[in-house]
């Protein structure tokens, strides 16, 4: 039986500080990547990130939370999203790795922001953008009982942004406690009342000091002075942590402030040693302000209480670029940062595209607080692990991906490494890594890093790649020597002529080309070299793939007076054919470029009056298909006698009764076949006949057909074509080279398949003389849902 399974997923994690979680009991992190949960083992030997995602939400993902039911002990991800439900996520028991949907709570009309969760309780908390929070009790087994409890309306009206619950002391019916702060300076403490079947939260006390909105609230146990006690984190906008404790009891009279402390210079006003006092059933409780921590150049983002029970530790990420370890010193008792991770020093010569540093969105703690992990504005996580022997924290590689829709795969001809290209303004270089028994795919460069959102990639060999973007002109890139380099070293993969490479590349400040490197690299202010810093071993940091490997720009292609919509590229390299978005005769034109010396071919080729949107040549370039969004295709043939010359052999204006997505050209050069795809659901298979191309198959699919692409060699007598759909369907059919019958083969599972729509599928290239003793191909996927995957396709013929 035919069957897919997935290889790889690249996909970067969604930029909301509530969007991730790290499971303490069974080591999974999840985070939101778009509209789906991405899973990932971070403390995994196999280091093969992301092995799962969770498919269900129709918007942004912005709150993960782990959670256990006390009643069964089922494990549940708790997940919020922008399209403003709350979704349960059950623990498979046959495969405690995966997560299956199990309910969907809905009353919110806003955007979710925050969820909070109490250790032993059935009780779970959510905040969202119309200024409420919901209180839930939520029942893993009958699915049926979870249910809305309250709702608390901000007053004033204010939006949560984050929460905090959990109970006020160790016994079982101890009262909760619920902190929640948002877009105001303050923090409001609510405490339940009644029976823990029918709690009612009341606002107890409003803790101020914080001079802009509030990101983070935290709870935990102080270990080290007083177990009995809880400490509060609250971390904001103003650059400050505010640690604030929480005792049953009256509170006991705090020593007043020095004026005259030099430490506290022009902080007085902020710094209060009010005690605040309520009741909950029956006890009396106090909070107190307990320690202001600073030493953060921009906004605070996360706090995280680290989990090992021996140690009083807060993990704080920062939108400065660090990652920061606070805790007591033992002497004096003062809070102080023990430790400072991430990017110090501001990258040098950054641009704004996203591919560029800027600030990190999140930090977690693994279960055993011996490792951290964050999530900076590239969408990618780092990882950093402590060594007890030196005492130091080493950053150790994480994974990475594209945080926008995938606009485009493509395999380097002989499929040493992957290709892709998004929206995020980065095009990526993905390949396998080889090493003992193991092999993982990871991202190995990011050669581009543009100011304009990317739309379509070819590539021109193995030391060359071209793509196109919304600034109306496309850019050829050479791969530097070190990029050879690491992939022959890592992967396998050897290149000849690696001598005439250029070193490195770099963006100059201001600038959108990558300039190539001379001898002399520039030295930052640092001290350090703009050029790439020692030979990595494992695949290469975020750092240094941000950094350092940038592919030096070639050449820009001139002439299109819109947004590129498509590129192709003869197989012999000769030709590279591309075209625009357009709405007239005078844009809808195909323009040649000569690769020998990268000028245009006039005149341009006509046939459309839209926008093209894919175009193929043929195995011998003999022919060069375009397709539309007029409905029609169109064929072009190249000159026997001029190689640059094309002319208009025929075309079809009703090709298909709604705008075609999809162009793709069977590997035989014999009866010419070509296949097109398009938004009335059919993907259609056309053969020549004479001087025209009559269709011989339709194959009719469930939603409209956006790429298709063909196995690149015949395969026991019949060609494989992959299919995708808006839907984020993709499916495998093989069709007969006698008689083009079609036949399904496999649909890949939903579980398993993208969840938007398709942009660009690509096959792993293959022999003919290899390719019928094979029993397993690669297919690449790129999607709106901001993944880019690989799939291995096993036993095409059962």
């Amino acid at each position: 039986m035919a069957s897919a399974a997935t290889e790889y997923i690249s996909v970067g994690g969604n930029r909301h500080p509530g969007a991730a979680d790290w499971d303490v009991k069974t080591g999974v992190l999840a985070y939101g990547a778009d509209n789906n949960v991405a899973l990932w083992e971070p403390l995994e030997s196999s280091q093969r990130g992301v092995y799962s995602l969770l498919v269900g939400h129709t918007d942004k993902v912005s709150v993960v939370r782990f959670y256990t039911c006390p009643s069964s002990g089922t494990r549940l991800i708790i997940t919020g999203s922008v399209d403003q439900t709350i979704r349960l996520w059950q623990q498979d028991p046959e495969d405690t790795r995966n997560y299956k949907h199990l309910s969907t709570l809905t009353g919110h009309t806003g955007s979710l922001n925050a969820i909070a969760v109490a250790d032993g309780t059935d009780i779970i908390a959510s905040g969202a953008a119309d200024g409420t929070v919901r209180i839930w009790r939520v029942n893993a087994q009958d699915e049926s009982k979870s249910e809305l409890l309250d709702t608390i309306t901000m007053t004033p009206r204010f939006f949560p942004l984050t929460l905090s619950l959990r109970a006020l002391e160790s016994t079982k019916d101890s009262p909760l406690v619920l902190a929640v702060a948002g877009t105001t300076t303050k923090v409001h403490i609510y405490a339940a009342e009644g029976s823990t079947e029918k709690p009612s939260f009341q606002r107890r006390a409003i803790l101020s000091g914080h001079e802009a909105w509030v990101r983070s609230l935290s709870f935990t146990q102080d270990k080290e002075n007083n177990p009995e006690d809880v400490l509060l984190a609250s971390a904001s906008q103003d650059k400050y942590i505010r640690l604030w404790r929480l005792r049953r009891g009256e509170a006991s009279i705090a020593t007043p402030i020095d004026d005259a402390d030099p430490l506290l210079g022009g902080m007085e006003p902020t710094l209060s040693n009010k005690a605040h006092e309520f009741e909950a059933n029956g006890s009396k409780y106090s909070i107190t302000f307990e320690a202001l921590l600073f030493g953060n150049e921009d906004w605070i983002y996360t706090t995280a209480w680290n989990p090992d029970p021996s140690r009083s530790q807060l993990l704080s990420a920062s939108a400065d670029n660090t990652v920061t370890i606070w805790e007591q010193d033992p002497a004096s008792g003062v809070w102080m940062s023990a430790e400072r991770m991430g990017e110090i020093s501001v990258q040098k010569g950054s641009t704004t595209a996203t591919g560029s540093a800027g600030g990190f969105w999140i930090g977690l703690w693994s279960p055993d607080g011996k490792q951290v992990v964050s999530l900076g504005r590239t969408g990618s996580w780092r990882v950093w692990r402590h060594d007890a022997e030196a005492d130091i924290w080493a950053q150790h590689f994480g994974i990475s991906g594209h945080v926008r829709s995938v606009n485009g795969v493509q395999w380097e001809p002989s499929g040493g490494y992957l290709l892709s290209t998004s929206a995020d303004q980065t095009s990526r270089l993905h390949a396998q890594w080889l090493r003992d028994e193991k092999r993982s795919w990871h991202e190995f460069a990011r050669p581009q890093i543009h100011g304009y959102d990317l739309n379509c990639i070819d590539t021109l060999g193995p030391l060359q790649f071209v793509s196109g973007a919304d600034e109306k002109l496309l850019r050829v890139f050479n791969e530097p020597k070190q990029t050879a380099e690491l992939l022959e070293r890592l992967t396998g993969f050897k290149q000849t002529a690696k001598e005439d490479l250029p070193d490195s590349a770099e963006i100059p400040v201001l600038g959108l080309s990558n300039k190539a490197q001379g001898d002399e690299a520039p030295v930052d202010e640092d001290g350090e070299e703009g050029s790439a810093p020692a030979p990595v071993t494992p695949p290469p940091l975020e750092d240094h793939l941000s950094r350092y490997t940038l592919w030096p720009e070639h050449e820009k292609l001139y002439g299109h007076g819109y947004e590129i919509s498509a590129v192709a590229v003869s197989h012999d390299r000769r030709i590279i054919a591309t075209a625009c978005k357009a709405t007239s005769l005078d844009h809808a034109v195909i323009r040649l470029y000569d690769t020998s010396d990268w000028h245009e071919i006039k005149p341009s080729l006509t046939a459309h009056s839209l926008t093209i949107y894919d175009l193929s040549f043929s195995d011998d370039d003999k022919y060069l298909l375009s397709v539309g969004r007029d409905r029609q295709w169109a064929v072009f043939a190249r000159s026997d006698q001029d190689q640059t010359l094309f002319t208009n052999l025929t075309s079809n204006p009703k090709g298909h009764s709604r705008m075609i997505l999809g162009a793709a050209w069977a590997p035989i050069t014999s009866d010419y076949i070509f296949a097109t795809a398009g938004r009335d659901k059919t993907v259609k298979i056309w053969q020549k006949t004479e001087d025209t191309f009559t269709c011989k198959t339709t194959i009719t699919l469930t939603s409209a057909v956006s790429a298709i692409a063909f196995l690149p060699s015949i395969y026991h007598n019949s060609f494989v074509l992959a299919a995708g759909e808006d839907s984020g369907a993709v499916s495998i059919h093989r069709i007969a080279v006698d008689g083009l019958e079609a036949q399904p083969v496999v649909n890949i599972d939903k579980t398993i398949a993208p969840s938007r729509a398709i942009t660009q599928l690509s096959w792993r290239p293959v022999s003919s003389a290899e390719a019928n003793s094979k029993t397993q191909f690669e297919l690449a996927v790129a999607s709106e849902d901001t993944s880019a995957r690989i799939y291995s396709i096993s036993n095409i013929l059962s």
